[in-house]
């Protein structure tokens, strides 16, 4: 019986201490596994990036523009509208050009139909006739093939010519250009391009 007693005083302490030790284990592993928030997966992260686009009212990419855009009409520049444009624009260039001069089964030269620039980054269109009445505050027009500083309308001397109409988005306002060409404009930008949309028009002369 005493023995017994014994037994009991010496393993109750042990057991206590047992209990308490899993006890800690347990609650410090509840801890650490409920640490921190859940990763979201819906955030900014795994979002669509928008698409720097570049369209025209008068006319859908790809196809024929319409005649008062060209030499045989007004020769007005046509309506120009985007969205998308990097966050981090802060102007924005644009060239708009025919690969497929003279002929489109023979090019050998791209001619220059609008050079501008420093279009500011607050804008989202160009108007009809933006070139001729007046482009944004702060913007300005280089050379076209023709040596003037203005939108000059296709006149394509033989077939259907495609027509680029690139606009640019800088990281920068350009500086030091004066009446830049085609070549010109597309040096000073370099290094500053932080997006780019095309939209392409065509024209074939119905006066042969």
């Amino acid at each position: 019986m005493l023995l017994r007693n014994i037994l009991a005083v010496i393993l109750l302490p042990l057991a206590v201490a047992c209990g308490k030790s899993k006890s800690a284990t347990t609650d410090t592993a509840a801890v650490i596994t409920n640490v921190g928030r859940p990763k979201d997966t819906s955030g900014p992260a795994n979002a669509v990036p928008m698409i720097f686009n570049l369209s025209s009212s008068a006319f859908d990419p790809n196809a024929a523009m319409p005649t008062k855009y060209t030499c045989e009409g007004a020769s007005i520049s046509p309506p120009l509208a985007w969205s998308g444009a990097p966050a981090t624009a802060k102007s924005y260039a644009l060239i708009v050009e025919d690969p497929d001069a003279p002929d489109p089964a023979k090019p050998t030269r791209v001619v220059s139909h609008w050079v501008a620039y420093n279009i500011p980054a607050s804008a989202t269109s160009l108007p009809e006739n933006a070139s001729n009445k007046g482009m944004p505050a702060g913007s300005a027009q280089g050379s076209n093939e023709g040596n003037k500083s203005i939108y000059m309308g296709p006149c394509p001397p033989i077939g259907r010519h495609r027509y680029f109409f690139k606009l640019f988005a800088l990281d920068t306002m350009l500086k030091g250009l004066s009446n830049p060409k085609k070549a010109d404009l597309e040096k000073a930008i370099q290094g500053h391009v932080v997006g780019n949309a095309v939209l392409i028009g065509t024209y074939e002369k119905t006066k042969k």
